[in-house]
C-alpha cells in the first residue's frame, strides 16, 4: 500500500535562523516546514512582499514545501476585543501569504478563557469570532486548522467537537495535538474517536499525563504509536505528520505557551534545536517502520 502521509515540521524549533531551519530539515531529507516563525520574526508579522523576497527564495532554494502556517490566530484572550479586531486583518494578509507559498492549511486557536471562568459561558462569542475567521478563510479556498492549545475554548474533546459541529465546513477541520490533551488530562484515544471525522491534521507532540513535561514522541502517554497505526494502517489517513518536539527551550516558544515554558521542558533534552528536532523525527520514523 502506498502511504498518503507526508512528514513536515515546526522548523523554528531547530533555530531562528529559515536558512538554518531548512538545512536542518532537507538534511534530515524532508521537504516540508509549517512556517510558524523565520529569523526571529512570526508569520503574522510578515507583509507579502516580505515573504516574497525573503522567504520564497529560500524555500525554492532549498526545494521545501509549507504545509501550513503556524499563526497564532486566536491565542488571545477571549474578552480581548481589541485583539480580535487585529487578528481579522492578520488572518486576511496570512490568507494572501497562503496563496504566495501554495499553502492550504492555516492552523488557529479559539481563544485563552480567563482562569476559573466556565469555557461554557463564553460559547456564542467564540462562535461569533469564528465564523469571521472561517469566513475570511471560505473567500481565500483555505482550511483553518483548530489546534487543541491547552486554556482555550477547544482544549477537551468535547468542546473541539462543538466547534466543528457548529460550522460542519470543509474550510475548518481539526488539528490533533497529542501533548495538549494529554496535558488537559484527555485520554487520547477517545479524543481521537470523538474528533476523527474532523481530522484533517496531525502534531506529533508527545507528553507524560503525570507532570506534563513534553517527551520523545511514543514515549509519553500520547497513544502515539497506538493512534498512528489505527489511523494509516487501519482508516486511510491522509495528510500531514507535523514535529512539533519541544524538547529543547528554543528561541520563541516563552511566546507560544500561556503558561511557564519550563513546566513543559524542565530540561534541555538535547544538546540544541537541531539535535532536538532530529530525535523527534527519528522517533517518528521508527513508530513508521513499525506499523
Amino acid at each position: 500500500m502506498k502511504e498518503k502521509f507526508m512528514i513536515s515540521g515546526f522548523a523554528d524549533e531547530i533555530s531562528a535562523d529559515f536558512t538554518t531551519q531548512l538545512e536542518t530539515v532537507t538534511g534530515l531529507g524532508m521537504h516540508y516546514i509549517s512556517l510558524r516563525s523565520a529569523n526571529r520574526k512570526g508569520i503574522e508579522a510578515y507583509t507579502e512582499e516580505e515573504v516574497k523576497e525573503q522567504l520564497l527564495p529560500e524555500l525554492a532554494r532549498f526545494k521545501v514545501q509549507v504545509s501550513s502556517l503556524g499563526s497564532p490566530i486566536g491565542k488571545t484572550g477571549v474578552e480581548d476585543e481589541e485583539g480580535f479586531q487585529k487578528q481579522l486583518k492578520q488572518l486576511d494578509t496570512l490568507c494572501r501569504i497562503a496563496g504566495i507559498l501554495n499553502c492550504r492549511y492555516i492552523r488557529i486557536f479559539s481563544f485563552y478563557i480567563p482562569d476559573g471562568k466556565n469555557p461554557e459561558d463564553y460559547r456564542e462569542t467564540v462562535f461569533t469570532r469564528m465564523a469571521r475567521f472561517l469566513e475570511i478563510a471560505q473567500n481565500y479556498g483555505l482550511v483553518l486548522l483548530h489546534e487543541n492549545e491547552k486554556g482555550i475554548f477547544g482544549d477537551t474533546k468535547e468542546r473541539c467537537r462543538l466547534l466543528m459541529e457548529e460550522f460542519r465546513d470543509p474550510h475548518l477541520r481539526c488539528a490533533f495535538d497529542f501533548a495538549n490533551f494529554v496535558q488537559c488530562k484527555e485520554d487520547t484515544e477517545a479524543c481521537w474517536n470523538l474528533l476523527k471525522p474532523y481530522i484533517s491534521y496531525i502534531h506529533i507532540k508527545d507528553a507524560q499525563s503525570g507532570n506534563k513535561e513534553n517527551v520523545v514522541c511514543g514515549t509519553g502517554d500520547g497513544k502515539i504509536q497506538k493512534l498512528l497505526t489505527r489511523a494509516i494502517r487501519e482508516e486511510g489517513y491522509e495528510g500531514f505528520l507535523t514535529l512539533e518536539p519541544h524538547l529543547v527551550l528554543f528561541d520563541s516558544l516563552s511566546s507560544l505557551e500561556r503558561e511557564d515554558a519550563k513546566s513543559i521542558i524542565r530540561e534541555n533534552k538535547a544538546k540544541d534545536g537541531a539535535e532536538g528536532y532530529a530525535m523527534q523525527y527519528h522517533a517518528l520514523c521508527k513508530i513508521l517502520e513499525g506499523m
